[in-house]
């Protein structure tokens, strides 16, 4: 099962955090906190697979982006790595060529897509076509209204 998936800027500004387990806020700025650090002093021919915490942090850079899910030490690193690229494709999909720009200024479809395709901590559909014809039936039913 995914805890969290956080997308940070090189900078190591957060630019979207979905959790899903249970934290107090205090625990989820540590963690953001302590993982932002974690993966940004890597260097880019290390190991995209970190443990932390009695759980492991798998993440994966994309132009300016760092994306970062945490999963279970009995899950697979693999899947968790392909489950991230299937989403870096599925905005790609949306936005054409996703950049840290359009994660701020359109921050909630960036959510929908990742609603789409993550439920509950676990993949729910594995179609990045199936999400995008999802994702844009949505938007012409919120923008009917």
């Amino acid at each position: 099962m995914i805890n969290y998936v956080l997308l940070v800027s090189r900078q190591g500004k957060l630019r979207l955090a979905k959790w899903y387990a249970t934290l107090s806020a205090k625990t989820k700025n540590a963690i953001i906190r302590d993982v932002t650090q974690l993966v940004m002093s890597r260097k880019s021919k290390m190991c995209n697979v970190l443990e932390y915490k009695g759980t492991r942090v798998i993440y994966k850079r994309y132009a300016s982006l760092f994306f970062i899910a945490e999963i279970e030490p009995s899950d697979n690193e693999l899947i968790t790595l392909e489950i991230i690229h299937r989403y870096v494709e599925a905005l790609d999909g949306y936005f054409g060529n996703v950049c840290e720009l359009d994660l701020i200024f359109n921050f909630d479809y960036a959510y929908h897509v990742l609603d789409e395709l993550i439920l509950g901590g676990e993949m729910q559909e594995t179609s990045k076509l199936a999400v995008l014809k999802h994702v844009g039936l949505t938007l012409v039913v919120s923008y009917i209204r």
